[in-house]
């Protein structure tokens, strides 16, 4: 029992977490009300593009915003309902009603909590970090775009694409001018407020103070412009959804959909967050059990799935947060929106909030990093070129995968100019016969992307009665080139071609005895440990044309 109390006790919460509190409070505090207040009109909007309610978005941001923040494994990280996961929601709500978000909710709770719990967390080291960049520049892009609907004053309403560049482009046809340039005043206002703010202390929450001074002017002056309106009375009472085995099997899909996304977005997520400020480690697997955790208990009080959110770890961390009180602040803060102060904070207009994004989005580019990589190799600049604009363009998870994938190529092709294969000359001298034995020397990773070029380059020798594969220099060899080994030592055998390895070492020893390389062989006396009794024996069987002890 002790033994699996250790290996869990690194996932669970501890007094650790919060040995910073006594001297961060007051900024963890600020930086907490901050992003309540950001936060709300976000999870009221994404709960209604999902389809399952602004309530249903709020209790998200709660319920799952506390969860995570006590379980999760970043110090900063703010979790809840986000525009990835909208979309992956709303067609599960057109096809199976509003019901079925509960049960994938929970459920794909369940998968991500138990990937955390296997130590899955650590698959976010093998992203690139120019893909990182470059999911980190597209998400501050749409982030920026997302707001442009509500800078230009255009309703929610009206019908617009899921794409954030296209429905940017909608809303600017689709304003009514000279009118949106009120709301577009209360954006430069508001950001106009949070870089004078800058400008006089680094340690004045320029968010929370801009909301506050733009909602009293835009109040007091009867500004016409759009606000956040009628909030949600109460908060639902946590049940269990109705289940059945055919509702499950229809879907199994979407859980997967679901938990995959909420965990490589909570990941990446919480990897940016921990590259913005000095804010402490970040425990991937525990990140994994909190967010699981979270969209368990979400589903439960009839929300959404939570995953980590950018936008607002991204508000938090400017705001100057530095424990994960101040998540947990955030969703009291939204509790305390929803019973105490509903009609005060459905006056906040909601060009004001988009002034703060905007000015979030902005800053989430490192221009520094993003110097870097771009000039850093060809190769690094198009996988985050190509990460940022499909995730601009397309979905998070596909830009990630794709990225991922362009990064591989480059790093496959790389490797395949590594490996080498090298004709060499006899050692020592030189013999009668020995024009008729060639020894080639393998160097680097014989892999699938060059096994076919090591083959070629061995074939085309002419004149040669023997050969001999050094494998000693041979770094790595995967069960595609010790396949092809195999085939190559099976051909040449077949056009009297003797063949001898020398050098295999102890690590590739049993890939090549599993595909059958070494049993390819005419004789088992034809594997040497060195080179010499290899040339040796070479000699010997052109001579007599029999095998030689190895």
């Amino acid at each position: 029992m002790s033994r699996v109390w250790s290996a869990v006790a690194d996932l669970a919460p501890g007094a650790a977490d919060y040995r910073a509190l006594p001297k961060t409070w007051r900024v963890d505090l600020v930086a907490g009300i901050t992003v309540g207040i950001v936060a709300l009109p976000l999870a009221l909007a994404f709960g209604v593009s999902a389809g399952v309610g602004a309530a249903a978005g709020l209790v998200t941001a709660i319920v799952a915003g506390i969860v995570a923040a006590v379980f999760g494994g970043s110090n900063v990280q703010v979790s809840g309902p986000t525009g990835a996961m909208v979309v992956v929601l709303a067609p599960v709500v057109a096809q199976h009603g509003v019901s079925a978000v509960v049960v994938v909710s929970l459920l794909a709770g369940v998968v991500v909590c138990a990937a955390g719990l296997l130590r899955l967390g650590r698959t976010i080291s093998y992203i690139p970090w120019p893909v990182i960049e470059g999911f980190t520049a597209g998400i501050a892009i749409i982030i920026f775009l997302q707001q442009v609907p509500t800078a230009l004053g255009v309703s929610s309403s009206l019908p617009h694409s899921t794409n954030a560049a296209v429905a940017a482009v909608q809303a600017a046809l689709a304003a009514n001018w000279p009118d949106a340039l009120i709301p577009l005043a209360v954006v430069a206002a508001t950001v106009a407020l949070m870089l004078a703010s800058r400008l006089v202390s680094r340690a004045i929450p320029a968010s929370f103070v801009a909301i506050v001074v733009v909602s009293g002017a835009v109040m007091l002056a009867r500004v016409p412009v759009q606000s956040i309106g009628e909030l949600p009375s109460s908060l639902p009472a946590p049940h269990l959804p109705a289940l059945s085995l055919s509702m499950l099997g229809d879907l199994a899909g979407p859980i997967l959909a679901v938990a995959a996304l909420a965990a490589i977005e909570s990941l990446l997520s919480g990897r940016v967050a921990a590259s913005m400020a000095d804010t402490g480690p970040f425990n991937a697997d525990r990140e994994l059990v909190g967010q699981g955790l979270a969209s368990i208990a979400s589903g439960l009080f009839g929300g959404m799935p939570a995953t980590g959110a950018i936008a607002r770890t991204a508000v938090n961390v400017r705001a100057g947060a530095r424990t994960r009180a101040a998540a947990i602040v955030h969703a009291i803060a939204l509790i305390a929106v929803v019973y105490l102060a509903s009609n005060l904070v459905s006056g906040i207009p909601l060009a004001a909030l988009s002034g703060v994004l905007m000015v979030t989005a902005v800053k989430m580019i490192d221009v520094g990093a993003l110097r870097q990589v771009v000039t850093s190799t060809r190769s690094a600049a198009t996988v985050f070129i190509v990460t940022a604009v499909v995730t601009v363009s397309f979905d998070l998870i596909v830009a990630v995968g794709i990225g991922v994938a362009v990064a591989a190529f480059f790093a496959l092709r790389a490797l395949s100019r590594s490996c080498g294969v090298h004709r060499q000359e006899i050692p020592g001298e030189a013999q009668p016969g020995d024009e008729r034995i060639a020894i080639f020397r393998l160097d680097g990773s014989l892999f699938f992307g060059v096994a076919d070029r090591v083959v070629q380059r061995v074939q085309q020798q002419r004149g040669v009665e023997i050969v001999i594969l050094r494998l000693s220099h041979l770094q790595h060899i995967d069960a595609t080139g010790a396949h092809t080994l195999a085939e190559l030592v099976s051909d040449l055998e077949r056009r009297n071609v003797t063949v001898f390895i020398k050098g295999i070492k102890p690590a590739h020893r049993q890939v090549m005895t599993r595909v059958g390389a070494v049993a390819a062989l005419r004789h088992p006396n034809h594997l040497f440990e060195d080179l010499a009794p290899a040339v040796a024996a070479a000699r010997s069987h052109l001579r007599t044309g029999e095998p030689t002890r190895g």
